[in-house]
């Protein structure tokens, strides 16, 4: 009986959150949907791997897809966090299905930092992973906010930084991996 009324229950919070998704399609399609901010959104989106795919060294192509990767899987979980706890929002979605914001987490984070691995490599990566967090949360953010693309609800610029400091020396490292173990 008990096991029942909490399947139950979970039903009823699945179903509100079914009914809240399709009130935001509703929303997105009339208020962001071929506006100025998906516009930008999509060229966010695109042009980035553009870039990417005509700078980038070949030989090194799957290093950096490999870190890429890496940076899209964390930097997605952690954007859906902050959105699901209420710490910001966006406006401007590319696509009404995911919590996070596209360009940011899919391609302007993986395609910057892949770039910033490649170039100069001699350069220590603690200064470029400094470089990379103050830039991303003390310039980066800021546009976004002045241009409405991101609301921080609760959090401030500053709690950025660390955070985008540590993908970057994550990426650094997983990039300059020797080789994987062989399957077994």
């Amino acid at each position: 009986m008990k096991h029942e009324m909490s399947t139950e229950s979970t039903a009823a919070f699945y179903k509100q959150i079914v009914h809240i998704h399709e009130d935001y399609y509703e929303f997105w399609k009339e208020h962001t949907l071929f506006h100025w901010e998906w516009w930008l959104s999509l060229a966010l989106a695109i042009i980035p791997w553009l870039i990417w795919m005509k700078v980038h060294r070949k030989e090194s192509r799957n290093r950096m897809l490999y870190a890429a990767f890496f940076l899209i899987i964390i930097s997605s979980s952690l954007d859906l966090a902050g959105v699901v706890l209420g710490l910001w929002y966006y406006k401007g979605k590319v696509l009404p299905l995911f919590p996070s914001y596209i360009p940011w987490d899919f391609c302007l984070i993986p395609v910057i930092v892949t770039l910033m691995i490649q170039y100069k490599p001699h350069i220590s990566p603690w200064k470029k992973a400094v470089f990379f967090g103050a830039f991303t949360s003390f310039i980066g953010e800021p546009l976004f906010v002045m241009i409405n693309l991101y609301k921080m609800v609760h959090w401030e610029h500053i709690y950025s930084f660390p955070i985008y400091m540590i993908l970057y020396l994550a990426a650094d490292r997983l990039s300059k991996a020797e080789r994987f173990s062989p399957l077994t």
